[in-house]
């Protein structure tokens, strides 16, 4: 298992944030091919600091995702809304609650 967290500060339309979100998520839950991957994202207190974390379960699900052209699609959106390449920092867990 590997994971992401993307972060950035926007400012912008929320409602063209929470399109672009919503419709990469339901490409990759809609994708059978990408069930080993999994996405969300929030709205940090600030109500601008924006955060994505994903997950996947292998080299092979990750190599999918970004190659599928709603993959490309998003990451130019986050990039506009990020005005730039956001932070983002890629790790292997190594322990979690039962829950998570």
């Amino acid at each position: 298992m590997r994971c992401i967290t993307i972060t950035y500060d926007y400012d912008g339309d929320d409602m063209v944030w929470v399109a672009t979100c919503e419709a990469f998520i339901n490409a990759v839950g809609n994708d059978p091919k990408a069930q080993g991957f999994s996405y969300q994202v929030a709205v940090a207190d600030n109500g601008v600091t924006r955060v994505h974390w994903g997950r996947w379960d292998s080299e092979a699900t990750l190599n999918h995702v970004q190659s599928q052209e709603y993959f490309a699609t998003f990451t130019a959106k986050v990039k506009e809304f990020a005005d730039g390449a956001p932070d983002a920092v890629v790790a292997t867990p190594r322990d979690h609650t039962g829950n998570w």
